[in-house]
């Protein structure tokens, strides 16, 4: 009589045959179903990056302002005038401007919103390409631009400080035109007036090395936010064209597109008609006065007034920065214009 034995016996073999058959049925299925989508993370941004020719530039210019207001007011003779008339002349107009917008762009590249707003544009490639050519079109396109607030604010802070700092050295030079004629060196007409003047102008049109220390200190500010130390407040629009110019360059630097490749756009951002005619007017006012000045006295009122005083202004007025009131007791002591009189009172 049969049992249930036998049975009970190939179980465990037709479970393993079940189980392997579901097994393969599964890999079918599974093989039949759509793969899962591949998740490519977005390209990184762009590595901030400034070309070294633009670097330089802003070097340079940060060494005449370095140098000017390091004049002394305080003069002992008339080549101690002389040598600083030799260092307030000292530049080349279309390239202190050109330093001044380019110090401006690595001022704004400290301000980490704005670098943040900017590179959100960077994502797609296309996109950046985009950007970079309207902004080199027009560079008012920066304006828009989340973060612009910010980095106007700092370089106008930046830019109006540098103004102000010549625009006070000047003052205390003007007020040492009165001063230093207590000494009768200064009476003394000076000698070689012609090659003073003509050296002056030689020196207005000789270009301008930047401070190899300054010049790698500002190339990592480029990519070290804060480096700098420069505070401002947010600044609403309209920002003059020297401001605005700053942040375009900024602005293609952090797209990447402010490097030696893109040199040939980025270098006519550095200019600006209206600050480069009050430069060229401050030149033509310092030319002027030593044309017809005669003692040492009356140079110490060309170096405070028309190498310091107006090219400070000049700075301030490109950076949209008020000149700060004169105090009225400096309003009416005013040194008489070179050759018009030999003695100054107060």
């Amino acid at each position: 009589m049969p049992t249930d034995r036998p049975s009970a016996v190939r179980t465990p073999a037709i479970r393993r045959a079940l189980t392997a058959a579901a097994i393969a049925v599964a890999a079918v299925l599974a093989s039949c179903a759509e793969p899962p989508p591949v998740v490519t993370p977005p390209p990184p941004p762009p590595v901030v990056s400034l070309s070294p020719k633009v670097i330089e530039q802003a070097a340079a210019y940060r060494r005449y302002v370095a140098a000017a207001t390091a004049i002394s007011p305080t003069f002992a003779d008339g080549e101690q005038v002389a040598q600083g008339l030799r260092v307030g002349a000292g530049y080349e107009p279309g390239q202190l401007l050109r330093g001044a917008i380019a110090y401006g762009a690595v001022v704004a590249l400290q301000d980490p919103g704005f670098v943040a707003g900017v590179q959100s544009y960077g994502v797609d490639p296309e996109q950046r390409r985009t950007v970079a050519y309207e902004i080199m079109k027009d560079p008012a396109y920066v304006i828009g631009m989340q973060g612009s607030a910010g980095a106007a604010g700092l370089v106008m802070a930046a830019l109006g400080e540098d103004g102000r700092k010549l625009l006070e050295q000047g003052k205390a030079i003007r007020q040492a035109a009165y001063d230093v004629q207590r000494a009768a060196w200064s009476k003394k007409e000076v000698a070689s007036r012609a090659a003073r003047l003509t050296l002056a102008k030689e020196l207005s049109t000789t270009p301008l090395l930047g401070d190899e220390a300054e010049t790698a200190r500002l190339h990592q500010a480029v990519t070290q936010r804060g480096l700098l130390s420069i505070t401002g407040q947010t600044a609403s629009p309209p920002y003059t064209p020297v401001v605005v110019r700053s942040m375009a360059v900024a602005a293609l630097a952090a797209l990447g597109y402010a490097t030696d490749a893109s040199l040939e756009q980025v270098m006519p951002i550095l200019a600006d008609p209206g600050a480069a005619s009050c430069l060229n007017m401050s030149k033509l006012n310092l030319y002027q006065c030593l044309a017809v000045s005669k003692p040492h006295y009356e140079d110490v009122f060309c170096l405070g007034v028309h190498t310091l005083m107006d090219t400070g202004r000049c700075v301030m007025r490109s950076a949209g920065v008020p000149e700060p009131p004169e105090p009225a007791k400096l309003t009416a002591a005013v040194a008489p214009a070179p050759g018009k009189a030999k003695t100054a009172t107060r």
